[in-house]
């Protein structure tokens, strides 16, 4: 059997005492190192399956697989291939293989032909295992130099990953409800080949589920949830994944990603980000992926008086910001260009990255050039005090109300039991669904007013965005109010729960504007369709507009004409009962499925246009107010097309002036 790449099996029939594997092309490093072959059995012939990390790049062929590998069945009567199995990131060797072609530039992977069956030869590679695992050469682990500390990786292909650095002191102890403190330096070498822990997870609450209890279905999701990705106070770790042949002197595009989950739960474990490294390098535009965790829930969003004396507000944002100093410090040591950093977030890390672009008066420190935000804008919250009634309730659930220092109480808590009084807080699921709990709130620090007037005096950083919705982004979180299905109980709520402090005639104004018409609530465009409750459609088109669309709509109101703007509307998985095109569809297209999105966004970052320069591509048109366009993506056979962006224009702008008047 011979590989043109160079791999070549040496053996003597009927005799198993010497096999050895050389390697020039299929394996990364010249270090001999012992790896782990499986042997499984299958209608026609047995498989060595080599696990995909030893081996060299190839093209990439989805988010899942270095290498699109063909099993051939064993056919004595035909040496034509057939395509059995498609095997996600393992190489096969087969009885029926006879070699192995290094595929060119238009072959989806390696190409495998077979002339005659190899079975006597297959059964001493299975005898001669013990020689394999001794002489095969496999992958260095990557490194890299911070400091005086030296960073262990992981390869993966044409990608290395370094993964869970701590970029600030961990912020416990006294530094719980404390700024992020930086590292000074790096003096111990460290592996960061795993993620770090995520920070702690605000516990949700399942919205009702017919023949399921409540609390029964809360428990096992949570349950869950905490064993996959487990958490604790301890979490302030930043990722770095970047082309395997990046070094110090590449200056590579960066894209920074900011994760959503209502400011109470996610991780950067959620997202890795080798496949859009992949995706930049197949493109010839190569990039890096940074990726940081940030405090969430009460850890991160602490809200009161106390809070704001003590100017320890928005930790959550502090802690994003410090991972963006990192960046224009270490960076270049992983061959990134610290003046090409993309920040980019979906949900609440959409909105963290316009609130970046908030803060500092709009001056971006040379912290960013650029921004993309999926499903997220500056949202109309008001004063950092407006949080005090969740914090007296943490003060009293803990022990601490009798302290002179509530807040320096709070710091000497015991994890758990501060974590179970923040859990009995309000979570995104819960009855107040969108009127969160826990979220960024001006506090005189990171915000220095609420984020509408910021964008109304100007306080905006003008840099090139990214921004756009999907379609029915409220009907997600519009479960938790099917009780709500009279006209005179939706008034009591948003009266009492998800506008506070507005008054009926206003609340009366809004509902006029958002009817009880069920052809013309969410999933929009579902007519008679998906209406769980009467009141369900028209509650979900209220979600969708007052906390994700029109704060875009209001934002770019602000910066159209100052800055270059692309804005996109996904339209797709329409079809989906009840929920439609529902909020974080967008990132099947932008970051798991890697599809047109994902394109747009890697182009943008290194030449911040997401068009390409190709003659006959689709050509996504800027936005101005004065001609709106929009990218819409869409269901079926034509993909993407150029709309509008004026669809329930007086609606928005009824919602605009009422949370400008009067503050959530």
């Amino acid at each position: 059997m011979t590989l043109e790449s160079g791999l070549s099996f040496e053996y003597w029939e009927g005799h198993a005492s010497l096999l050895r594997a050389k390697a020039s092309e299929l394996v990364q490093m010249p270090t001999p190192q012992k790896i782990i072959f499986s042997s499984r059995s299958f209608a026609h012939s047995d498989v060595i399956l080599i696990p995909k990390n030893h081996l060299k790049a190839l093209p990439v062929t989805s988010e899942f697989a270095a290498l699109s590998l063909r099993r051939l069945a064993c056919d004595s009567n035909s040496s034509r291939p057939k395509v059995v199995h498609n095997f996600c990131g393992y190489l096969m060797l087969s009885p029926c293989v006879e070699s192995i072609k290094k595929p060119d530039h238009m072959s989806p992977g390696i190409n495998l032909t077979s002339q005659r069956p190899f079975r006597m030869l297959f059964r001493l590679l299975v005898l001669a295992l013990t020689a394999i695992l001794a002489d095969t050469v496999v992958a260095a682990a990557p490194t890299v130099k911070l400091d005086a500390a030296t960073l262990t990786g992981n390869s993966a292909g044409s990608v290395h990953q370094f993964l869970g650095i701590p970029f600030a002191q961990p912020p416990v102890g006294d530094l719980r409800f404390r700024r992020p403190q930086s590292i000074q330096a790096y003096n111990q070498s460290f592996s960061a080949t795993h993620y770090g822990q995520a920070c702690p997870q605000q516990q949700l609450t399942v919205p009702i589920l017919q023949g399921i209890p409540q609390e029964i279905a809360s428990g096992v999701l949570n349950t869950l949830f905490a064993a996959v990705f487990p958490d604790g106070e301890d979490c302030l770790t930043i990722n770095v994944i970047k082309p395997a042949t990046a070094t110090s002197t590449s200056k590579l595009p960066v894209l920074v990603w900011i994760f959503g989950g209502g400011f109470e739960l996610g991780s950067t474990a959620m997202y890795d980000g080798t496949a859009i490294v992949k995706k930049s390098i197949a493109m010839g535009s190569p990039v890096i992926f940074v990726s940081m965790n940030y405090r969430l829930s009460a850890f991160g969003f602490l809200a009161s008086k106390e809070v704001k004396e003590a100017g320890v507000g928005n930790l959550g944002l502090h802690d994003q910001r410090e991972a963006l100093r990192w960046v224009q410090k270490y960076i270049p040591a992983f061959g990134g260009d610290r003046t090409k950093v993309t920040i980019w977030g979906e949900s609440a890390g959409a909105i963290s990255v316009s609130l970046h672009m908030l803060a500092n008066g709009g001056n971006t420190e040379g912290l960013f050039r650029a921004a993309v935000m999926q499903s997220g804008a500056p949202i109309p919250v008001g004063d950092i005090e407006m949080g005090q009634t969740y914090y007296d309730a943490i003060v009293d659930d803990t022990g601490c109300s009798s302290a002179n220092d509530t807040l320096q109480c709070l710091r000497t808590v015991p994890f758990d039991k501060l974590k179970a009084a923040v859990d009995d807080t309000p979570n995104i699921f819960s009855f107040e669904s969108l009127h969160l709990a826990w979220v960024p709130r001006a506090d005189g620090v990171f915000l220095t007013d609420h984020p509408q007037r910021l964008v109304q005096k100007g306080q905006i950083a003008r840099v090139p965005f990214i921004t756009g919705n999907c379609d029915d982004e409220g009907t997600l979180f519009s479960f938790s109010t099917v009780n709500v299905t009279k006209e005179n109980q939706l008034v009591n709520y948003m009266l009492n729960t998800f506008l506070p402090g507005t008054s009926q005639p206003q609340i009366l104004g809004l509902l006029d504007e958002y009817t009880e018409n069920i052809l013309e609530g969410s999933p929009f465009h579902t007519g008679i369709l998906n209406a769980l409750t009467p009141q369900f459609k028209r509650i979900a088109a209220l979600f969708s507009d007052g906390v994700f669309q029109a704060p875009r709509r209001f934002f770019l109101n602000f910066t159209s004409g100052k800055q270059d703007i692309w804005v996109f509307l996904s339209k797709r998985f329409k079809a989906l009962p009840l929920v439609g095109s529902l909020h974080g569809s967008d990132l099947l297209n932008s970051f798991f499925l890697g599809q047109e999105l994902q394109d747009y966004i890697i182009r943008f970052t290194v030449t911040l246009d997401p068009n390409s320069k190709g003659l006959f591509s689709f050509k996504w048109p800027k936005y101005t107010t004065q001609d709106p366009k929009q990218l819409i993506f869409l269901d079926g056979l034509i993909p993407q097309v150029v709309g509008e962006d004026t669809y329930r224009k007086e609606a928005m702008e009824y919602l605009m002036q009422l949370t400008l008047d009067v503050s959530v």
